[in-house]
């Protein structure tokens, strides 16, 4: 089967996206790369607009709806950087969005998806299918659906992170970023791959979310129940349209404990004076803790949130 995605419709999607994304900084830390044993490049999605990756994606595919489309709003479903994105691109083309968000997602979280103007739908995710909710509420309303990562727009928008990237740091060895559905994995690795055919690239999970790591193993995707505090990884099963990319795209997908993860969140924010939420320090995680084979001398790094609540952060 074809992919779905490929470099232009990444290309299309970085001028698409201008209205609303922000080209965020690229930052290095010799104590990090010291740790690390090599160049790192952190490519600082927690500055975005929203806090995260997430507005790269959902504007791209907001913005390409009609106006018949988007007549009677929009739907996510999302544990709170992809319903952020959504309310903001809802609101910036001036429709109505409804999320539907677990009831344990970051306060932070949906307060901030909340305060763009977006009506949240709860729901709980160890005993309700959010799809089934999403579904239900497409039927009633006639709204659009804005999946958070298994649509070729979204992966396409997703993908702007590494093109603006190696637009600034040039040829590096390896590429990495955090797996949850696979949407920003899937749209970096296209893009890179496309720019730097011999560019390594690597998507990190936690230990206790390691659908994609299990589904790369199987050669299908294989469905879990994730437990771990990095809430933006929690996906169950990796996406049927971004899967068969990081399939031929990615050549490895590494993991990374709880206590590693933590550790990475300290180590950002006290030498290098960023915030980044679990879920986007995984990839930092797995540079820091030598997860990556031997050899790789530079390595770009997406970190792709900085949304958390200052309650949990202080237990790390």
């Amino acid at each position: 089967m074809p992919l779905a995605i490929h470099a232009d419709d990444v290309l299309a999607a970085a001028q698409r996206i201008l209205p609303l994304a922000r080209r965020t900084p690229v930052l290095t830390s010799a104590d990090f790369d010291g740790a690390a044993g090599t160049q790192v490049f952190f490519k600082c999605e927690n500055l975005q607009r929203g806090g995260a990756f997430k507005i790269r994606g959902a504007s791209n595919l907001i913005l390409s709806l009609s106006k018949e489309e988007l007549t009677n709003g929009v739907v996510a479903y999302s544990s709170g950087n992809h319903a952020q994105a959504t309310a903001i691109a809802a609101k910036f083309v001036g429709v109505p969005a409804t999320i539907v968000m677990p009831e344990d997602a970051p306060k932070s979280k949906m307060e901030a998806t909340r305060s763009h103007g977006a009506r949240i739908v709860t729901y709980n995710r160890f005993t309700d299918d959010r799809e089934a909710i999403a579904r239900r509420i497409l039927e009633e309303t006639g709204a659009a659906l804005v999946p958070p990562f298994d649509h070729p727009k979204i992966m396409a928008g997703q993908g702007t992170a590494a093109l603006e990237l190696l637009e600034e740091t040039g040829p590096l060895d390896a590429l990495i970023t955090p797996v949850g559905g696979g949407g920003l994995l899937a749209g970096c690795a296209t893009i890179a791959r496309s720019r730097h055919p011999d560019l390594r690239v690597f998507g990190a999970e936690p230990e206790g979310a390691n659908d994609t790591y299990l589904s790369m193993l199987a050669g299908e995707r294989v469905t879990i129940t994730p437990d771990t505090i990095a809430d933006g990884l929690r996906a169950a099963k990796p996406g049927a349209l971004t899967f068969p990319v990081v399939q031929k795209l990615v050549e490895r997908i590494v993991l990374v404990s709880e206590d590693e993860i933590r550790a990475a969140v300290k180590f950002l924010l006290l030498r290098l004076k960023i915030l980044v939420e679990p879920s986007g320090a995984v990839p930092a995680a797995a540079v820091l803790f030598h997860k990556l084979p031997p050899g790789i001398r530079s390595v770009g790094v997406v970190l792709s949130g900085g949304n958390v609540d200052f309650e949990d952060l202080i237990s790390y």
